[in-house]
């Protein structure tokens, strides 16, 4: 298509194409149940194969609905769409979207300076991206006194996100602009969410502590409880299985926003779904619990949980107590061996520039392993292990490959 004059080559023009299409009428709407079919997302395979979900017309509705309401998100805003088809959601709530210069498969490698150049040259109120993006841009903007002050929202999911991060972006965007870290699933999105001003203080501190990491309350219309663990199907739901608050379990979620089913995998569907009449509850596959203000904290992948002699460890109650360490840039918890008898490991990946082999890397090795003594919830952790580059998923550039990581650890402590 040709945009502007067209010489002496074919094909059709943008006038001509804006000519037709002057009278609405010419275009009919398709008339789409809530219960058909709308398309089928896949999931990031970070814990296994991408699976396909299975998405209804109603399940988009409901969506948007939620968004919107959530972040009172205005026709007329512009939209600054990192992860592209969330793009799709914003046209339909009436927002102008700009799609970053950026390759949107490796978000961890996007350029900062481009990123900071499209809010500015287009006024981007709002924004909705993996951590690995706002990892490069938070401190490239506080490194050079950037400021952003037509962002009135980010929106930063995919992964836990560093509280640095979020305290960076804040110095970055308007007075009243906030950053908010929804949380949630392909198979159901969103389902919680908390701002950066609530997260920022007692909350952190808390999860430096080892109490995992708050995602907020959930959103109105969504049911959430916290389930027993099993890696068992559930076929029918049953009060029993209902932990109470402060105690950790799976996290199960109910409500419009609910898919359910995944497209030809009935195993994972009957793994993932449990019934309750008309209702279908979704198991998220994360740990979590829900503290005395009915505030839910995710503690890790129930996949990723280590189970030793002792007890079981999860990812995000232990990783957070290493992260303070002013020379790691991100760590990963794995387990060795069999489940009941696997030993834990801390995988870290430390600050480019921030630690070398030899003597300053055994410092580092014997300050970890102070940092893990000095708290029960990472006291029978006596392995660190260091690694450049942690592997993480295609999506996000945010999730941590565990499954990978545990292999890779096994052989270094064979």
């Amino acid at each position: 298509m040709t945009v502007g004059r067209r010489w002496f080559w074919g094909g059709p023009t943008l006038q001509g194409l804006c000519a037709t299409a002057t009278a609405s009428s010419q275009f009919a709407i398709a008339e789409t149940p809530r219960e058909e079919t709308a398309a089928i997302l896949f999931t990031s395979g970070s814990t296994g194969p991408a699976k396909g979900v299975v998405y209804q017309h109603g399940t988009f509705d409901a969506q948007i609905r939620m968004i919107q309401t959530q972040y009172s998100i205005e026709p007329g805003e512009v939209d600054l769409a990192t992860f592209p088809l969330f793009a799709l959601f914003s046209i339909a709530m009436g927002m102008t979207v700009v799609i970053p210069d950026m390759d949107p498969s490796h978000p961890a490698r996007v350029d900062p300076a481009r990123i900071v150049r499209a809010v500015q040259d287009h006024q981007i109120t709002s924004s909705f991206g993996s951590p690995a993006i706002w990892r490069r841009v938070a401190p490239y903007c506080t490194q050079r006194g950037i400021k952003l002050p037509t962002l009135r929202r980010i929106l930063i999911a995919g992964a836990p996100v560093p509280w640095q991060v979020i305290e960076q972006l804040h110095r970055v965007i308007e007075p009243e602009g906030e950053v908010h870290t929804p949380y949630g699933a392909t198979e159901s999105l969103p389902v919680t969410s908390i701002s950066g001003r609530e997260l920022l203080g007692d909350l952190c501190e808390r999860n430096r502590r080892g109490a995992g990491t708050c995602v907020g309350r959930p959103l109105t219309g969504i049911e959430l409880r916290i389930i027993r663990i099993t890696d068992d199907p559930i076929l029918q739901w049953s009060d029993d299985l209902t932990l109470p608050d402060g105690e950790r379990g799976e996290i199960v979620v109910a409500g419009p926003v609910v898919t359910e089913e995944y497209f030809g995998l009935p195993h994972a569907t009957r793994l993932a779904k449990i019934h309750d009449g008309d209702t279908v509850w979704h198991r998220m596959g994360d740990i979590g619990y829900r503290d005395e203000q009915g505030r839910v904290w995710f503690c890790g992948r129930k996949s990723h949980r280590v189970v030793t002699k002792r007890g079981t460890m999860f990812t995000d109650c232990c990783e957070p107590v290493f992260n303070q360490h002013e020379d790691v840039s991100r760590s990963a918890l794995v387990g060795v061996g069999p489940k009941g008898k696997q030993r834990p490991v801390i995988v870290i990946e430390t600050e480019p520039g921030r630690s070398s082999p030899g003597r300053q890397r055994r410092t580092l090795q014997g300050e970890l392993l102070a940092l893990a003594r000095a708290n029960p919830t990472t006291e029978e952790i006596h392995h660190v292990l260091f690694r450049r580059n942690l592997p993480v998923d295609v999506r996000h550039n945010a999730k941590i490959n565990r499954e990978k990581l545990a292999v890779w650890a096994g052989r270094r402590l064979a």
